[in-house]
């Protein structure tokens, strides 16, 4: 309940004899009232019957909506958070029937209220309130860049909750009126966006692009583009092994700022086909966020089948052919897990070679695959390829031997004469 003179002062202001003239003077000056004020409670209380007041039938629309605003800007001032939200939410029930006719002062409010649930860590309910905003209005001229940068805002708060679907809505949105929008800030707030979508995701290495991208721009600081550096990094590691994470490591790699981040580390074994130790790994792993340590389908974290995929790749670096079950003890996994993964990766293009599962091992080409499926009647180009080198090998052996009679024939004619079979 408003306090006895704000409540006095209004009823004089409501009654039907005061002059249409003088009411809002006379509004202003109660509202000044009520914020020379000291307690905020009672702040929250006499707003809310002031909004009330000017929002009835003694005022017109006109005269009512700088008011409101006015108010609106009483409620910011509000240093208790509790208490913002109580009056801005009873301001909005006031409005629920008549927001057609306060659109701005709507948008006003429910701005106000989305920074004051996410003050309290309340992301989605901030998000709710700007999705109440009219932003296709006949009422009010709304520019491409406030709606872009309310799209994004509501994108970026339900990131805050792991909610992707909801936030890559909002910036499809967004996306759609971009080439619009000049202002750079909107610009990367929008690639950031974008790059977490792609992480929570786990399209690791369209988002590690991104985050590498966001890192050169010189409109941050240097701490964010070491930390946008560090993402690209982390989500080039978790990528599945393959010649498009083997581009993307080398890229980072190849950045001259890499080795000052403290992933460095495991980018340049990775880069260079070196074996990780669980050590490293786990080491890594405390850096990952919780949906970069989620489970696969399988059981397996995407880091552990990242690294897998990784020191599978390696090994057929380091070998041109090895046991199923030797290959197993290196990944850490039983042999059938490891014919698995290696058979998974050949049938992908990842990774180039043949199971013998007769005799468990496994052949090595040696190079990189080349990123496309392979079907069951692609297979025998690997026997094709063993082939091409045996006859390379024999045709090396004929010259050499051509070679070598050549020689004999120069230094010693007659011995080549009496020997040449006829």
């Amino acid at each position: 309940m408003a306090s006895l003179p704000i409540a006095s002062a209004l009823a004089k202001i409501e009654n039907p004899s005061k002059a249409q003239q003088d009411k809002p003077s006379a509004y202003n000056d109660v509202l000044d009232l009520i914020r020379s004020r000291s307690d905020s409670s009672q702040i929250s209380t006499d707003l809310s019957a002031f909004i009330d007041s000017i929002l009835g039938e003694s005022l017109g629309i006109v005269a009512a909506r700088p008011l409101l605003a006015s108010a609106v800007d009483a409620i910011k001032a509000i240093t208790s958070t509790e208490g913002r939200i109580a009056v801005g939410n009873h301001a909005l029930l006031a409005l629920e029937s008549r927001v057609v006719s306060f659109e701005e002062q709507n948008a006003l409010i429910r701005e106000t209220l989305a920074d004051a649930y996410q003050e309290q860590d309340n992301y989605i309910e901030a998000a709710k309130m700007l999705q109440g905003i009219q932003l296709e209005s006949s009422q009010r001229k709304i520019s491409d860049d406030s709606k872009v940068r309310t799209w994004i805002r509501i994108c970026r708060l339900y990131l805050e909750e792991d909610d992707t679907t909801s936030a890559e809505s909002f910036l499809n949105r967004a996306k759609n009126l971009l080439y619009k929008v000049e202002d750079h800030e909107l610009n990367l707030m929008f690639q950031l966006s974008q790059a977490r979508i792609l992480d929570s995701r786990r399209k690791f290495l369209d988002a590690s692009q991104v985050y590498h991208s966001f890192s050169f721009s010189m409109a941050l600081d240097e701490e964010e583009r070491t930390r946008a550096l560090s993402s690209a990094i982390i989500c080039a590691v978790l990528a599945p092994a393959g010649p498009q994470r083997s581009r993307t490591l080398g890229k980072l790699y190849k950045d001259e700022r890499t080795p000052q981040v403290a992933e460095f580390g495991i980018l340049e074994k990775m880069f260079l086909d070196r074996l990780l130790s669980t050590v490293e790994v786990t080491k890594f792993a405390d850096k990952l966020a919780p949906h970069q340590l989620a489970q696969t389908a399988d059981g397996s974290t995407v880091l552990a089948k990242a690294v897998i995929q990784h020191n599978l790749l390696s090994a057929s670096r380091l070998y041109n052919n090895i046991g199923v079950r030797e290959l197993g003890v290196l990944l850490g996994l039983d042999a059938g897990k490891a014919e698995e993964y290696a058979a998974h990766m050949l049938e992908q293009g990842r990774l180039t070679g043949r199971i013998d599962q007769i005799d468990g091992m496994i052949f090595f080409n040696g190079s990189e695959g080349s990123g496309e499926r392979t079907s069951a009647g692609q297979v025998d180009m690997a026997i094709v390829r063993e082939l091409r080198k045996w006859d390379i090998r024999v045709q090396g052996l004929a010259e050499e031997i051509e070679r070598v009679a050549s020689m004999l024939q120069v230094q010693y004619p007659d011995f080549v004469t009496s020997s040449m079979v006829r």
